[in-house]
């Protein structure tokens, strides 16, 4: 597995996991624990040494997971995980990135992940109560009391981002970005460029829509949360499928999957790029690995730049309550 730095030199896998799938959103959860345990050590065992977690997964649950998961080898992965939210009665309630509260869950996260550091700790979402600076400042004394190694965001907007920097040195920014998810580009990522920050997709494969495995067919189960989301209504899906049709192509012509493709074309736009697919199968882990190996000649990168325009992208990634979260 090729390496990359994000900010502050923190040298990452090329591709990481996001574990968040193992946990939630995806319609029932995996009921076999020792399986899940089995796939997070073999992520890292296949070189995928970059695992990203959240206190909010379960919630509680999926921390606690990587914990005993990754305990044995700790000092072989890089991980990640976020703070941000307030949990009451086992779900989200709302925002809540007050200092105090952010000390509360370093402190929290390090106990169920079985470790004496965060590598990676990230504001999950912007809190619009709690100024930028005093979360960076937080974050700050975390990082000089040894219990988190670097500072992270999750879907900032640009002058977020640079008021937190000034603050403590920002090493990644965490957004949901894709073939037909281009929103980082107009301002996040020159802005992470010019700052020397990393960026981290997720949703890199769009949630699972640009593998060619979901078409307007597909019925999502209880617990999935495409089935909420308005880009995955089976009309929104039938009016995408062009787009993921023109990538299959491509992947037949190069011997590749689709879901290669699209990760090829991400890990191609910057070197500070990381992306974070989520999966549940060491066969699907591995073929989102062999990714790094898929490289894309300036036709073709620059025909899958203009295919989201020329095929359109219908729907938008989040329902309105989620939208109103992002680019703060």
């Amino acid at each position: 597995m090729h390496t990359r730095t994000l900010g502050q030199g923190l040298r990452v896998s090329a591709i990481g996991l996001g574990a968040m799938g193992m946990s939630q959103s995806y319609g029932p959860n995996p009921g076999d624990r020792d399986a899940m345990i089995g796939v997070l050590r073999g992520t890292v065992e296949r070189g995928v040494k970059c695992i990203d977690t959240a206190e909010v997964y379960g919630p509680y649950v999926n921390e606690e997971l990587v914990g005993e998961a990754l305990a044995p080898i700790r000092d072989d992965v890089i991980i990640a995980t976020k703070f941000g939210w307030r949990i009451e009665d086992g779900r989200s309630v709302g925002l809540d990135s007050r200092p105090e509260q952010i000390r509360r869950v370093a402190d929290a996260s390090l106990r169920r992940l079985r470790t004496d550091r965060i590598d990676l700790f990230y504001q999950h979402r912007v809190d619009p109560d709690v100024p930028i600076d005093d979360v960076a400042g937080a974050v700050a004394e975390l990082v000089r009391a040894g219990k988190v190694g670097h500072f992270g965001l999750s879907e900032a907007a640009a002058a977020t981002i640079r008021r937190a920097h000034a603050v403590h040195p920002v090493t990644a920014v965490q957004s949901e970005y894709s073939l037909w998810t281009r929103d980082p580009e107009a301002q996040v990522l020159p802005t992470l460029a010019e700052l020397g920050i990393g960026f981290v997709p997720f949703s890199p494969l769009g949630k699972g829509f640009l593998t060619g495995t979901v078409d307007q067919a597909t019925q999502f189960t209880d617990g999935d949360i495409r089935a909420i989301i308005p880009r995955f209504t089976a009309e929104n899906r039938s009016a995408n499928a062009a787009l993921v049709a023109h990538v299959r192509e491509l992947a037949q012509l190069r011997g590749a999957t689709p879901g290669q493709i699209a990760l090829a074309w991400l890990l191609a736009q910057h070197p500070w790029i990381v992306p974070i697919p989520g999966t549940r199968r060491l066969e699907r882990l591995q073929e989102n690995a062999d990714a790094t190996t898929v490289a894309l000649s300036a036709d073709e990168m620059a025909d899958l730049n203009a295919a989201p325009i020329r095929f359109g992208v219908h729907g938008n990634r989040y329902n309105e309550r989620q939208m109103g979260l992002v680019g703060r």
